[in-house]
């Protein structure tokens, strides 16, 4: 696999189309190589000898063609250096190439925590820039603050020796309510003015100012959180400012503060923090280069912090997450009452446990147990978990901590309607043919697994009737634990990607036929081949388009989105949905086409809620692109299935919750269920 990939970098370079997928490409080769050639080398008794040389002499093969490629274009070598941080885009192609190539891939990619160094340990990346040395020569001693340190040593009595986020969990699950915490009327007390402030907007500076400090603002998305996060940290006086952010809505936070805060400084850490100013009133760093910052981010003296997006701290084994959390506690252990607000329309993506991290960095919970004003109101409910109506009083405690959720038809009315429109595609030819065979062999390759475990089980004839959903699940969940023994080209995320390639033409084809009907048009996609292949027919038809990926630059994507947004004569906007699936502002557009599916329903509304959002004046529509009588058409109705989690936790909604289990393994399970009832029929 390694070697077509660099055979297709080597062939660009040479007919002189260096584009930023190909510059991934070279780098993401580079990164495998030396992965795969040191795990070749430390594979002592698990390969021979002589395969041992055969496998780094194809290696040495491939390094070769990378050097090559680099001879003929230089700016292609500093990707070869191992002290190049891998872009976003990298990291997402390099899960792909693993993952095609059967290799399962941990969530984060990041070592076990027993093997990884903590936050705060020595690192040869560790950097401080002169000007926070600056700052921190100006003030060299921060007096400590005291003010809520008897808050803290309050130890729990009735509910000492009971287990209790399990039952905080399930009283979300349960659901019945809507999750807001009672907010002040904005006209009690003095809100800072600003640029169109919404009564909603408003009344979360207003809690701020009345003395509250910790928020889960979690907003459906285009509600305007980053103007309510940068004005209540004016009403709190919460300076400095820390905010975290993904990297492609960082310059637009520095823009959102001099709009909503003129008066403060802001400032941008871009890299090793050599432009950061030091003195600034808010610092914005993203997510990408924290490893790099934590240093010295604990202990700036902050008063206030910031996690946008804060669904990208889920996973807790993840070395941001790990930063993040760090960070938190030492502003916390600094400043008695820091302000803490924790920014996402979509705090809930698989599981109702994805709100651990979160409430962890608001300091609500530590890993084990409720903390402070949430272990005090637990208490002052005066119940227990075995009591009757512990739930929906554990429930409304942890909203009173400061979860915010509003929706955008309660508070923004003059928001047009929004809507997902399904449009199947006939997969024809070659490319469609190859799709379906690739299918019936996964499919095959399951029954037989299952028909097998059943027959070495011995219940081939004696057992219950029917399928044994247990035995199913496990078939399954072999089949995605399996490395040596998928093959590249069948397995579930392989054919995902060989689908959205197969669509490609189709969906950038009824985008050019919206632009000429409707007007500019979102494009998203998930792979860059998909986004390349889009741009192609975009240009051969004289449509003008700009490209949002996660190997631009800063200024290259702000460029881009200003493009889109400011000039009649470009119409498309073709954005990958992991970099530019959350934060950007493109609703100049009223139409999208979404030629891939996500694996989750939460990040496809993050993509629709880049045009859904106020300001939009025209009603809105998502042309969702789906292979019909494929694998693509399952995990649509899988994706749907899961939208419900949000709304039953956060919303009041009375749906059923979804199951935790992963969209490929349900789909997998529902591909092998309808093998073998249709086996059953034919018996």
């Amino acid at each position: 696999m390694l070697a077509q990939v660099v055979r297709d970098v080597e062939a660009a370079v040479q007919r002189g189309r260096v584009t930023p997928s190909v510059r991934t490409k070279f780098q993401v080769v580079a990164l495998l190589v030396r992965e795969e050639r040191a795990r070749v080398k430390d594979a002592d008794g698990t390969i021979t000898e002589a395969r041992r040389t055969e496998q780094l002499k194809r290696l040495d093969g491939i390094a070769v063609i990378l050097a090559k490629t680099a001879a003929r274009d230089t700016s292609l070598l500093k990707l070869l250096d191992t002290d190049t941080a891998p872009s976003e885009a990298a990291r997402s192609l390099r899960r792909q190439l693993l993952e095609a190539a059967g290799v399962e891939v941990a969530p984060e990619e990041e070592p076990a925590p027993e093997e990884r160094p903590t936050a705060s340990a020595a690192s040869p990346r560790q950097v401080v820039p002169q000007s926070v040395i600056s700052r921190q020569l100006a003030n060299p001693f921060l007096a400590p603050d005291f003010s809520s340190a008897a808050r803290l040593t309050n130890q729990p009595r009735r509910l000492a020796g009971w287990e209790l986020l399990g039952p905080l969990y399930r009283s979300f699950e349960l659901g019945g309510a809507t999750s807001c915490m009672e907010l002040p009327d904005p006209s009690s007390v003095n809100v800072p003015s600003g640029p169109d402030l919404m009564p909603h907007q408003a009344r979360v500076v207003a809690a701020a100012a009345a003395g509250h400090r910790t928020f889960l603002l979690a907003d459906e998305p285009g509600l305007g959180k980053t103007a309510q996060a940068l004005l209540a940290a004016e009403a709190a006086g919460a300076y400095p400012l820390l905010a975290v952010v993904p990297n492609v809505v960082k310059t637009n936070w520095a823009r959102e503060a001099g709009i909503w805060t003129p008066n403060r400084r802001a400032t941008v850490v871009h890299g090793d923090g050599d432009t950061v100013d030091g003195f600034a009133d808010i610092i914005i760093v993203n997510y990408e280069v924290l490893d790099r910052h934590v240093g010295w981010l604990g202990t700036l003296g902050f008063r206030g912090m910031v996690v946008d997006e804060a669904h990208y701290i889920k996973n807790k084994k993840s070395q941001r997450s790990q930063h993040v959390l760090e960070i938190a506690e030492r502003i916390r252990l600094r400043t008695g009452n820091p302000l803490m607000m924790a920014l996402t329309g979509t705090p809930l993506i698989n599981d109702i446990e994805d709100f651990h991290a979160i409430w962890q960095f608001l300091g609500w919970i530590d890993d084990t147990k409720p903390r402070g004003e949430l272990l005090e109101s637990l208490e002052e409910t005066g119940l227990t978990p075995a009591d009757h109506g512990f739930y929906a009083a554990a429930r409304n405690s942890v909203v009173e901590c400061g979860i915010v959720r509003r929706r955008k038809i309660d508070v923004a009315a003059d928001i047009p309607p929004r809507r997902v429109a399904d449009l199947p595609v006939e997969l024809d030819g070659a490319a469609g043919r190859s799709i379906r065979e690739a299918e019936r062999k996964l499919t095959r390759r399951l029954v037989s697994r299952y028909e097998k475990a059943l027959a070495a089980r011995g219940d081939e004839g004696g057992g219950e009737p029917g399928v044994d959903l247990a035995l199913v699940h496990q078939v399954v969940r072999r089949e995605l634990a399996a490395k040596a023994t998928k093959a590249a080209e069948d397995n579930v995320f392989a054919m995902m990607r060989r689908i959205g390639q197969a669509k490609a033409e189709p969906a950038a084809d009824y985008a050019a036929q919206l632009v000429r009907s409707a007007g500019k048009v979102v494009f998203f996609a998930k792979h860059v081949d998909v986004m390349d292949a889009a741009e192609e027919l975009f240009a051969s038809r004289g449509i003008g388009y700009v490209s949002i990926r996660g190997d631009q630059t800063t200024a290259a994507r702000q460029r881009a989105i200003d493009a889109f947004t400011n000039d009649p004569e470009v119409a498309v906007a073709v954005c990958s949905l992991t970099a530019a699936g959350v934060g950007l502002n493109l609703q100049v557009a009223s139409n999208m086409v979404l030629a891939e599916l996500s694996w989750t329903d939460a990040e496809q509304t993050q993509a629709i809620d880049r045009i859904h959002r106020i300001g939009q004046a025209l009603p809105v529509t998502a042309w969702r692109i789906i292979a019909a009588q494929t694998l693509d058409a399952r995990i649509a109705e899988l994706i749907d299935s899961k939208a419900g989690l949000a709304a039953r936790a956060l919303d009041g909604s009375d749906e059923e919750l979804p199951s935790s289990t992963d969209v490929q393994q349900e789909a997998l399970v529902a591909l092998l269920l309808d093998a073998l009832s249709e086996h059953e029929v034919a018996a």
